[in-house]
């Protein structure tokens, strides 16, 4: 019998390091499964229906709100996107470590339906260097910068409720400890027991 499955949500302010955090931690935890989402966006070119997103209609997405088939769901620019209940409880059950990569909006939702999971948020080393990121980027224009600035000053007042918070001041530093933290919490006694319980027939 295997261990608890085990769920970990990782928020940050855009420019933070996130995305390539998460990126890095699933090559090196390869059983780890990144959360598919249910959105009713259109797909983009070479998005696939089941590995990128579940594409489903409004009226699919209003259906599953109102059987409280989700655990977070939320609004963005137009579109519904949303984290199924099922899909967690069943990754925890069969001991399938979930990755989440989520806004403190949808971290916040989840935490108020789902016991459990490991909060982790991603903190840019300061204002200046997360301003430098977005810049550099060379894609945004600077009343979207400025937007992004001003959200993640809102988005760091929310990191007081996580579990754990790393400060990306080096990739391969945040990367350690981020990895560290999945270590930990995959030994913890209760997520442990069933495997030890079968393995010494306690």
């Amino acid at each position: 019998m295997k261990r608890e499955g085990m769920v970990l949500i990782i928020s940050a302010p855009s420019g933070a390091g996130k995305t390539t955090l998460c990126h890095h931690l699933l090559k090196q935890f390869p059983d780890m499964r990144e959360s598919i989402s249910y959105t009713t966006r259109t797909p983009r070119q070479g998005e696939v229906d089941g590995e990128d997103y579940f594409f489903v209609s409004r009226d699919q997405f209003q259906q599953m709100v109102e059987d409280d088939a989700f655990a977070e769901w939320a609004e963005v620019h137009g579109n519904l996107y949303g984290t199924a209940l099922k899909t967690l409880q069943d990754a925890r059950k069969n001991g399938i470590d979930m990755l989440l990569d989520i806004d403190c909006q949808g971290a916040m939702k989840l935490k108020e339906q789902f016991e459990g999971g490991c909060y982790i948020f991603i903190m840019p080393p300061s204002m200046v260097e997360l301003r430098r990121r977005l810049e550099g980027r060379s894609s945004d224009s600077q009343e979207v910068i400025d937007r992004r600035i001003f959200r993640a000053a809102e988005e760091i007042k929310e990191a007081r409720w996580y579990d754990y918070i790393i400060i990306n001041d080096s990739l391969e530093k945040a990367l350690q400890e981020l990895a560290s933290i999945v270590v930990s919490n995959s030994r913890k006694t209760f997520r442990m027991m069933a495997h030890i319980s079968k393995l010494f027939d306690i």
